[in-house]
């Protein structure tokens, strides 16, 4: 494997494998979240700050790394960024799977 791209602002890289067998190649996208998640659950546990964006109607919700949003429209067809797909997208946040990448520990949809 060969790291083709590398970008230190988000941690995210991308990589090339070539197989000699088959004469196929595989393009991986990665990136090292850790640092989200961790600055997510500190983020989560100030409820003061959870209370005071909910009253100046800005609630930062949650933090989703790039790698997230890439698998998310792969594997499940949820476009992050398309407003058509909010209500999906705010159910993979409160799914169990994904709460941290939630700022907060309280649940938001949409209806």
């Amino acid at each position: 494997m060969a790291i083709v791209d590398y970008d230190p602002l988000t941690q995210e890289w991308v990589s090339f494998e070539w197989n000699e067998s088959d004469e196929t190649f595989t393009i991986g996208h990665h990136q090292d979240i850790e640092p989200v998640l961790e600055a997510n659950k500190l983020m989560a546990l100030d409820t003061e700050r959870t209370q005071a964006g909910m009253k100046e109607s800005f609630w930062h919700y949650a933090k989703i790394p790039n790698i997230i949003a890439q698998k998310w429209m792969v594997e499940k067809g949820v476009d992050l960024f398309d407003r058509n797909h909010e209500k999906a997208v705010f159910a993979l946040l409160n799914d169990p799977e994904y709460r941290y990448l939630k700022t907060t520990h309280k649940n938001h949809s949409i209806k």
